[in-house]
């Protein structure tokens, strides 16, 4: 499995742990704080799988000429 997919699954099971922890931030009424964490949170796993994936495929184009 490449890194540029186990690393970012495993940041998701971590914000999905976070996101039951931080359930209570969600009962008290602070909606925007709650999902604005969970969309900035997603936000970065996505960018590090765009770079992480784009970092292989150059890589792997520098090692083969």
């Amino acid at each position: 499995m490449k890194k540029s997919t186990w690393l970012p699954l495993l940041l998701l099971i971590y914000l999905a742990i976070m996101c039951y922890i931080g359930r209570a931030e969600f009962y008290a009424g602070n909606y925007l704080f709650y999902f604005g964490i969970i969309g900035a949170t997603l936000l970065c796993i996505i960018l590090l799988h765009i770079f992480l994936k784009r970092g292989g495929t150059i890589g792997r184009r520098r090692r083969q000429s």
